[in-house]
């Protein structure tokens, strides 16, 4: 048993999480140069050509490696704030100017709009640079003023300080102003080429396609025809047919897509070069080319097309042979990292998820070409007109306003009015409504917005789709970290051991109060910092000899029998810090007050652990680490991460965070070097990740809002390179994070009551779920989280809501957001912890470093084969009481489905096996894969009351979504109490 703990190593889980960081799964940039028949060269340009990445693990298996990370980066429906959370609702507006007399408008609102009705002030800050977004939690008790919010903005001085709008009329300068962050609706080219074409007078000179383009015309979106049209056209004329007469339109994820197709347009024998076809394709930001011939034949290249506009080409090949697809992606060198990436290699065999592959990839081509500076000095340029303009208009109206309301806090506001004006304030607010919502109908009816995305989440899981790991949780936790597949709790009862499904186990007693531990099964250690102020202490625990104690229930160690396991020169620390990367040593810095003390532990990486070995060691392991030296630093660190060097000889780092700015540290020489400095007055220092791109290391940087992304060189001279360089980014967080979590291709930001996931390469958002009452618990391995609620891969507003809140009406009273009702005295809301699987973010199946301690069997399920599956993950959404109930409602009608019967064999402590004989195809199929086991049937009527119709017409979407909750479709169910069936 100890054998098979040891065999695999902490590092392999973070190597999925942290080695696959690396810009060449996005392509590399190349000079591609285009020459005539004669081999004149005619044009060159330099693009980034993404071909499917050759580092990619190669290797695995069908079925170990899915795809996680096809998203819509930066999607509308979590971008279009004003839009989507204040035009319709009572909300403020405010005007003013910095310090540079540059003008500027602040939009905030009091919504409860999200799928768990909490309270959050949504805020916009309109400038001439751009729009910023953060989100504010609600707190009944506490005032919120507009110099706060601004401050929370990094905008503390003011050339004028702000002053209230109360013209109704701001909301429509305020959604043209949100307009222009860029279309919700597309326009791509599609070129047909010939096989042996190399020039675009030839390629645009083509009349017709073959059968394959037709195919794929098909496969992107429908024929329409574009007389009377009424959706969106896309530049095309739909009353005089001059474009041509039909075209392929489509609607993706709620955005319109028109298809500039070469061979739909206009085509005129006379002009060779097609200018009335260039018009249109000459001028889209993206371009398919769908070219015919055997990969060995000529090959597009962009510089084949003469244009200044289009900065994106997507290569299509088809293969007839395999019936596949092939994609290359070609990117202006100045367009930004966008994805998903390619897979490798670039073949596609399921022609659906090709399209939505391409679909996605294009519409996040086209949003990263519009950050170039192309298009970014235009918008921004657009921007500061349209801002000084408002700015000049409304000054004039405020002056006018009475004085008694421009006097408001902004608590005064939302809460409760002023009596006095009391009448006259919720007549102003009744007109302000009712404008903004004709607003909002007005725009959904032109289809300048996004359709309703709600349904188009109950079609997909989402990585991030949690599970229900522990329910009732009584206890605070203070920290945490994984072991196998059981969790170690530092709460205020004491340590406990808890895994799913399972009574949990007390290790230690209350009196020993951990801050902060390490569970390291590779090297059988759990280190653990305890108690605090000048009685803290760094204890190291055998995890072998602490796994005897659960095993055997000998004993529960209290804070006096740990005597033996503390660290010298360890009393004081406040923070402690170890490197992920453990190859020779396991290193540990103890940071107490000023000083850092480097701790390593030596061990020989062939010598693996064995139970011999293991029975051999002294109970404790404090007599195998050893102190190498003491570094000052200026002052205490408040965050602390070591940084592998490339050698790993002399030129490893401590990266650490104090006052306003982040440092490496050199290990060996107690040099500091600046990394970043922070340019605010207040500065909240969230955390510093290590992150190892190809080898070389690089450092996430959190702090208030901002992540900052830092190459850092290997050293030249003794020093590293930490010179700003073209790797560098930053991106902000929509809400001040408390904890960040890297697990490529997402880096997740913990708040009080949401998690914002966004992509590691270039910081877009994907996803953001409002989470209540939301605690990080552990995220070394799989991600434990302790919250009120689970996350699930929805919208965070459902149909009905939207539904009917854009309609537009005129209130009859003050219009307030619904906040829920407050708790009962006494009474305590419900805590569970919950886990996001670490395989399901990095999309592959990981092999767990350590079973369970609490487990000692392990589940298994056999196929007809006779091939034994993985181990069985329970997902449990439902309480044991709730998943009983059903077990005994179900068991009989399931039973009685099967014609062939089920078996039991050995059973498992609190688990049951269950294999199944192979059953008649006709009467139904038994299939069984690594994540779930699904009893397929051919009786219709159970059938479909288990399997509603998975339509994706999004009419039938629709109509489901606002049905009851019975017509939606099963999830699967983990029935432990009975014999073990899945069901979907």
């Amino acid at each position: 048993l100890m054998k098979h703990f040891y065999s695999s190593s902490v590092s392999e889980d973070l190597g999925c999480r942290r080695g696959e960081f690396s810009r060449k799964h996005y392509g590399s940039v190349e000079l591609l140069i285009s020459s005539d028949a004669d081999g004149a060269i005619q044009r060159a340009g330099r693009f980034r050509v993404e071909n499917g990445s050759s580092g990619e693990n190669t290797d695995s298996t069908p079925g170990t490696w899915h795809r996680t990370d096809v998203h819509l980066e930066n999607p509308e429906y979590h971008t279009r704030w004003y839009f989507k959370y204040f035009l319709g609702k009572v909300h403020q507006n405010y005007i003013g100017t910095d310090a540079e007399k540059n003008p500027f408008f602040l939009s905030v609102v009091l919504s409860d709009q999200n799928n768990q009705r909490i309270p959050q002030y949504h805020s916009i800050l309109w400038r001439k640079t751009g729009t910023q977004k953060i989100c504010l939690p609600y707190s009944p008790t506490k005032t919120l003023s507009v110099k706060s919010i601004l401050s929370a903005m990094s905008l503390d001085k003011f050339e004028k300080s702000p002053r209230e709008i109360f013209h109704p009329e701001i909301q429509k300068d305020l959604l043209v102003l949100e307009e222009q962050e860029g279309s919700v609706n597309f326009k791509f080219g599609v070129l047909y080429a010939k096989d042996g074409q190399l020039t675009d007078d030839e390629m645009f000179s083509n009349e017709t396609g073959s059968e394959s383009f037709q195919r794929f015309l098909h496969l992107l979106g429908d024929t329409i025809t574009l007389k009377g049209w009424s959706g969106y056209r896309g530049g095309l004329d739909t009353k005089n047919d001059t474009t041509g007469t039909c075209s392929i339109y489509t609607v993706f994820q709620g955005h319109e897509i028109m298809f500039h197709v070469s061979t739909m347009l206009p085509y005129s024998r006379e002009n060779k070069q097609q200018v009335e076809r260039k018009r249109h394709i000459g001028n889209d930001i993206v371009t398919i080319i769908f070219q015919e011939g055997e990969e060995s034949s000529p090959a597009f290249k962009p510089s084949m097309i003469r244009s200044h506009f289009t900065h994106i080409f997507a290569l299509v090949r088809y293969n007839k042979q395999n019936d596949s697809y092939r994609l290359k992606i070609f990117s202006e060198e100045s367009v930004p990292l966008f994805g998903p990436p390619l897979p490798s290699p670039p073949v596609f065999t399921n022609h659906q998820e090709f399209r939505d592959f391409v679909l996605v990839k294009l519409i996040n081509g086209e949003k990263a070409t519009l950050e170039t500076p192309t298009f970014s000095q235009k918008r921004q340029r657009t921007l500061d007109m349209l801002i000084r303009s408002l700015y000049q208009d409304m000054m004039p109206d405020l002056h006018r306003v009475n004085n008694m309301l421009n006097r408001r806090s902004f608590s005064d506001v939302l809460p409760e009015s002023p009596k006095s004006t009391r009448k006259k304030e919720e007549a102003r607010q009744a007109e302000f409504v009712r404008l903004g919502q004709a607003l909002k109908l007005k725009t959904t009816v032109k289809g300048d917005t996004t359709a309703n995305l709600a349904t188009t989440s109950f079609c997909k899981k989402e990585p991030w789709e949690s599970q229900s790991f522990c329910s009732n949780f009584p206890h605070e936790v203070v920290c945490a970290d994984s072991w196998g597949q059981s969790l170690l709790v530092s709460t205020d009862a004491g340590i406990l051991l808890i895994d799913d499904g399972q009574p949990s186990v007390q290790v230690f007693d209350k009196t020993l109060q951990i801050k902060q531990m390490n569970v390291l099964e590779a090297l059988d250690l759990l280190i653990a910092r305890t108690d605090k102020g000048k009685d803290s202490r760094i204890l190291v625990f055998r995890l072998s000899a602490v796994q005897k104690d659960v095993e055997t229930k000998k004993i529960i160690r209290s804070k006096y029998d740990c005597r033996e396991n503390k660290l010298e020169r360890t009393k004081g620390c406040h923070l402690y810090a170890i490197n992920t990367h453990h190859g020779s040593e396991l290193r540990i810095v103890v940071a107490i007050r000023n000083k850092l003390l480097l701790v390593t532990k030596k061990y020989n990486s062939h010598n693996t652990l064995t139970s011999t070995s293991l029975l051999s060691s002294p109970e404790s392991p404090v007599e195998e680490f050893q102190y190498i030296r003491e570094i000052c630093l200026s002052d205490p660190p408040v965050v602390m991460t070591l940084v592998d060097g490339p050698t790993g000889d002399s030129d490893n780092m401590i990266c650490v965070a104090y006052r306003h700015q982040f440092d490496l540290v050199n290990e060996s020489t107690g040099e500091s070097y600046r990394l970043h400095h922070v340019e605010t007055n207040r500065v909240n220092f969230v955390a510093a990740i290590d992150v190892y791109e190809d080898g070389e290391a690089g450092l996430l940087l959190c702090y208030n809002y901002t992540c900052q992304y830092r190459k850092i060189y290997p050293f030249s001279g003794g020093s590293p390179l930490v010179q700003p360089s073209a790797y560098d980014f930053h991106f902000s967080w929509n809400q001040v994070p408390y904890a960040v979590v890297c697990a490529f291709p997402y880096v997740l930001a913990f708040t009080t009551d949401s998690i914002e996931i966004r992509l590691v390469v270039n910081g877009n958002l994907v996803h953001t779920a409002v989470v209540p009452e939301l605690q990080l618990v552990a995220s070394r391995s799989d991600i434990y989280f302790k919250a009120t609620a689970a996350v699930s891969g929805s919208s965070d507003s459902s149909s009905k809501e939207m539904g009917s809140k854009s309609s537009p009406q005129t209130p009859t009273a003050y219009e307030k957001p619904e906040f829920p009702l407050p708790s009962l005295e006494g009474e305590v809301p419900c805590k569970n912890l919950y886990k996001i699987p670490l395989s399901n973010l990095v999309g592959r199946s990981i092999e767990r470093p350590l079973k369970s301690p609490l487990a000692p069997k392990v589940i298994t399920t056999t196929t007809s084969s006779g091939i034994t599956s993985l181990p069985v993950m329970h997902s449990l959404s439902l309480s044991r009481m709730e998943i009983k109930e059903i077990a005994s409602r179900t068991r009989k009608e399931l039973l009685g489905l099967l014609d062939e019967p089920i078996t039991k064999t050995e059973s498992a402590p609190k688990l049951k096996k269950v294999t199944r004989r192979q059953s008649d195809p006709k009467q139904g199929a038994v299939r069984s894969s690594s994540s779930d086991r699904i009893i397929s049937s051919s009786f219709e009527g159970y059938s479909e009351r288990c399997h509603p119709s998975t339509s994706s017409d999004p009419d039938t979407l629709a109509n489901r979504e606002e049905s009851s909750p019975s017509s939606y479709p099963l999830q699967l169910i983990s029935l432990c109490d009975e014999d073990i069936i899945d069901l979907k």
